[in-house]
């Protein structure tokens, strides 16, 4: 129960840290529309919490699901794949909170198969932003 406690207390004084950091850098570069990056806190080599946040100028503030204890096989690419994951979602859903969701799935897949690319089809990570499992079905 502490190390679960320990872990939301991590994601919300992070989130925090990461949305004054987000906002000092939409109102230094005013052209900026969208900006993005992962939540990470690494337990162990194959051990980390995920997630993500993201901001748009229209829309605001989303978190993507913290995804507590994942396991990872190979880090390589969880970062590229957020960022494409993130970039998918804002071109073909329009909603900053499902690309974030999108971004977020995508990396936490990448880290738990081999390799610095994922292979995960659009229905695997669509899954996995809806709330499913992180490991690849095949």
């Amino acid at each position: 129960e502490a190390e679960r406690l320990g872990y939301a207390v991590l994601v919300a004084e992070g989130s925090a840290i990461v949305r004054a950091m987000i906002e000092t850098a939409a109102a230094a570069y005013p052209n900026f529309q969208v900006i993005g990056t992962t939540l990470r806190a690494v337990r162990s080599a194959t051990r980390n919490d995920w997630g993500a946040i993201a901001w748009s100028r229209v829309q605001g503030f989303a978190e993507a699901t913290h995804r507590a204890d994942l396991e990872i096989l190979d880090r390589v690419g969880g970062g590229d794949s957020f960022a494409s994951g993130l970039a998918y979602g804002l071109m073909e859903l329009g909603s900053i909170q499902e690309a974030v969701e999108y971004g977020a799935a995508h990396g936490a897949i990448a880290m738990t198969t081999p390799g610095d690319t994922s292979m995960a089809t659009r229905d695997e990570v669509r899954a996995l932003a809806a709330g499913g499992g992180a490991r690849v079905r095949r």
